[in-house]
């Protein structure tokens, strides 16, 4: 489990780290089922707008059909970036760096983790920190 005494994250020892990985697996897969079900989407708006008019401007469907694709094209991208965030959590979890906030270096609450399973930052810096850009849903 890499240097996780000197984090303190090694009290509750191996099962600890079974369980974040277990909880990390999970909403990895959950991930990518949703990833393949919007590609499926996707791919279902595009074959559907194939078989009508390509003439958008003055289609009145094509505004909700541009909109939809580009619905469905934000949620896989958003998802695509909760797949690397996941990754990285378990590349953290090798380390034994899982669970230590990024920017004060304190323990991330297990209810924080639970909810958030890929979380870099404690609840005080998470609040604390600059706003980021709000992703597109």
């Amino acid at each position: 489990m890499g240097d996780a005494s000197q984090n303190g994250h090694d009290e509750q020892g191996p099962a600890v780290f079974a369980t974040a990985r277990a909880r990390l697996a999970a909403d990895r897969a959950d991930t990518l089922a949703r990833t393949a079900a919007l590609g499926r989407d996707f791919d279902g708006i595009v074959a559907a707008n194939a078989l009508v008019a390509v003439d958008d401007e003055h289609d009145p469907e094509g505004a909700s059909t541009a909109f939809e694709r580009a619905h469905v094209a934000a949620l896989m991208a958003r998802a695509h970036d909760h797949l690397e965030e996941l990754d990285l959590a378990l590349e953290r979890l090798e380390r034994g760096e899982y669970g230590q906030c990024e920017e004060c270096g304190g323990a991330i609450p297990p209810e924080r983790l639970e909810i958030r399973p890929a979380a870099t930052t404690c609840v005080r810096c998470a609040r604390s920190g600059p706003r980021r850009p709000p992703r597109p849903d």
